[in-house]
């Protein structure tokens, strides 16, 4: 028995060894042919062509509309305006299925509809039982055919929208890839456009109909259906439920040509909470039709595509420089594409990434692969290839997106054929003729204190603006105050809160917060630590989610829960510096180098009150009370990103206590237009302990 149990424990560990292989050990068959089903294709007077492809595995049934528009043909002022019109069209119901109703149906019947718009193409797309298909295709196409455009989901739509536009800077790696392709098609390029604050506020519910009405016609619409139908009976079921929508125009789509000369330049966007730079480097790409992809997309293999490509082979794994690295030259079907390579590295290695990747790009150009690279990348690029004909479905969608781009229905055979017979010397050849590694832009966005002067041996480095625009408040410019009465105020403020021969340095302050939330109020409890002299903020709360630990510093600032760190968002960041330089404080401590205003007296609530503004990049407004000099309120005006507008916060102050000579406000009412959002009562504080 011993002898069997030591016999298996051998065998087990054998088993590994036997069975493992790398990556270039693998042995690929010859691929077997891929069946293409029939499709059946037929046209509709109003323009609306229809491909069929039986399939009657399961009792499925799925359309797939595609619709020729885009948010190419939005104006840039109401940029958003395509993607949100999508959005809308499914989220808002038809004239005939109001929003609650049509989700109830769909949900009883374990069905879903889907509709779209993006940058080149529209769609749409009805998944079902087969059995319910007469009641259900009638909805699908009253949805696509009369939308309601309810104001409460358009207002749902552009909430939604300013959300995603606040969080764009959050990653790293979308801020690359968004900024490059900027750099390569233009600031103000049609490929590039940003939606905004502004944008989205310019958009009505008139513009999305309107754009709806243009695009959802018979003259712009493809369909595919596959599943488990016949096929005879299924063409007269789609010209009744289709035939009623109307032809229209058809829409033409016109892609700008892109003016490219192929700069050399060094580009830099800061983003203090990571240690980590996210690398983008190359220049303009080309197009599908050009007669070389084939053999480009070879290239593309050997250079950065897997586990297998010389980048990943000599960046990651020889020199250890990079957690992921990749790319390739990009060939798009209406404008060039871009040929992007990219890396994420440490901070102090940077450099050290991008330089071996140059060098990886050269040796592509001067040394030609060997045979056996070339056979090996070729047979690992078409078994991966094959994964896009594995079903019914993707062949349809194939289909209909090469009949939607102009592209012959043979493409994909083409494709294979055009790799099979490409050969060492056409990727050498393609890596010399389209690569052009002296004359890359490169971007890097990552941490400048890490980074220190790694860049600047690549030329004058440019450094990138990423600040999201605020949308205009729409307020008059304030009328200006007297500076030299401002002064004066100040500096009665600044006496009665801080004792003559004091220095305050820092305050530690205890005691419970009231917050409203969504939620309801939350109760927080804790102490508060601020450093007026290196602003910084120290915080430990007791939340009801548990303890909660706050470090901020000038441009960093990590949050620590249940043992684990996380490094908080820039905004967060921010908003914290905002409270820490606008504290009436931190006002004290640093009045002779700010920039004040007194705005004549002003009454609140029956009295009357010196009014005192100092101009932030944000203003905030003191209202002192001429008896004390101490502030009773302060004002400002804070842009909530999540809904891209301005609220008014106000800030009332109360129960001033006297602290080892610094007099503190131990009750502070925070109210955001009009309403409460949180109240802090201080039980104790310490100065400069």
């Amino acid at each position: 028995m011993k002898r069997l149990i030591l016999f298996t424990f051998a065998l087990l560990l054998a088993l590994p060894l036997t069975a493992q292989k790398r990556y270039d050990q693998i042995e690929y068959p010859e691929l077997n042919p891929i069946n293409i089903p029939e499709v059946e294709e037929f046209n509709l007077d109003n323009g609306i062509k229809f491909f069929l492809v039986e399939d009657k595995e399961l009792p499925l049934i799925n359309i797939q509309v595609t619709v020729k528009t885009g948010s190419i043909l939005e104006p840039a002022s109401k940029t958003g305006l395509a993607s949100m019109t999508g959005r809308v069209i499914r989220e808002g119901g038809s004239e005939n299925y109001p929003a609650d109703q049509l989700n109830e149906l769909l949900e009883n019947n374990a069905a879903s509809i889907g509709t779209f718009i993006g940058f080149g193409s529209g769609g749409a797309s009805l998944s079902i039982l087969k059995e319910d298909l007469d009641e259900l295709l009638p909805v699908f196409v009253d949805v696509l055919q009369n939308p309601r455009f309810p104001e409460d989901k358009i207002e749902l739509a552009k909430t939604q929208t300013k959300s995603g536009i606040s969080r764009r800077n959050d990653n790293q790696q979308q801020i690359g890839g968004r900024e490059f392709q900027e750099l390569i098609y233009g600031e103000n390029s049609v490929y590039t456009r940003q939606t905004e604050y502004e944008t989205v506020d310019n958009i009505t519910r008139e513009d999305m109909i309107e754009f709806h009405e243009d695009a959802f016609v018979g003259s712009n619409m493809t369909v595919g259906i596959v599943g488990d139908f016949d096929t005879e009976e299924m063409k007269q079921t789609l010209r009744e439920a289709f035939g009623s929508l109307p032809e229209g125009s058809p829409t033409n789509l016109i892609y700008p040509e892109v003016d490219y000369n192929f700069p050399t330049t060094i580009n830099f966007i800061d983003k203090p909470d990571v240690n980590q730079s996210y690398v983008s480097m190359g220049h303009i790409g080309g197009l599908r039709e050009n007669p070389d992809y084939p053999a480009i997309q070879v290239m593309n293999q050997v250079l950065a595509g897997g586990f297998s490509s010389r980048l990943f082979q000599e960046v990651r794994t020889n020199l250890g420089l990079a957690y992921s690295v990749g790319g390739g030259y990009g060939s798009n079907i209406n404008y060039p594409g871009t040929f992007r390579l990219t890396t994420m590295t440490a901070s102090e290695t940077t450099s050290d990434a991008i330089d071996a990747i140059i060098k990886e790009v050269k040796r592509l150009q001067n040394e030609p692969i060997m045979q056996e690279e070339l056979d090996q990348t070729k047979d690992q690029f078409l078994n991966s290839l094959v994964f896009r004909y594995d079903s019914k479905s993707k062949i349809l969608n194939q289909r209909i997106s090469n009949e939607y781009n102009g592209l012959s229905p043979d493409a994909f055979d083409e494709l294979i054929e055009g790799i099979r017979n490409t050969t060492v010397e056409d990727v050498q050849r393609v890596a010399q003729e389209y690569i052009k590694p002296d004359q890359m832009q490169i971007l890097v966005v990552g941490n400048a204190d890490g980074i220190g002067d790694q860049l600047e041996k690549y030329g004058n480095v440019n450094e990138v603006d990423i600040s999201i625009p605020r949308p205009s408040s729409g307020e008059e410019q304030a009328e200006a105050g007297d500076k030299a009465q401002g002064q004066e105020w100040l500096q009665k403020m600044t006496d009665a809160i801080v004792e003559p021969g004091i220095e305050v340095e820092k305050i530690t302050t205890e005691g419970n917060q009231t917050r409203s939330t969504p939620m309801g109020e939350m109760n927080v409890s804790g102490t508060i630590s601020i450093n007026f002299v290196e602003n910084t903020q120290e915080a430990t709360l007791n939340t009801p989610q548990g303890q909660v630990q706050l470090s901020v510093t000038e441009n960093s600032g990590t949050q620590r829960v249940a043992g684990q760190e996380f490094p908080m968002q820039p905004a967060q960041v921010q908003q914290a510096q905002n409270e820490i330089q606008r504290h009436y404080l931190n006002v004290a401590i640093n009045k002779d180098d700010l920039d004040v205003e007194y705005l004549g007296m002003d009454t609140m609530y029956d009295t009357e009150y010196a009014k005192l503004k100092i101009n932030f990049e944000t203003p905030v407004t003191y209202y002192i009370d001429p008896n004390t000099s101490l502030p009773a309120y302060s004002t400002y005006s804070q842009f909530n990103p999540q809904t891209g507008s301005n609220s008014q916060v106000r800030t009332e102050y109360s129960n001033w206590t006297t602290v080892d000579g610094v007099t503190y406000a131990f009750s502070a009412i925070s109210f955001a237009d009009g309403e409460k959002v949180s109240e802090n009562i201080t039980e104790s504080l310490e100065v400069n302990n």
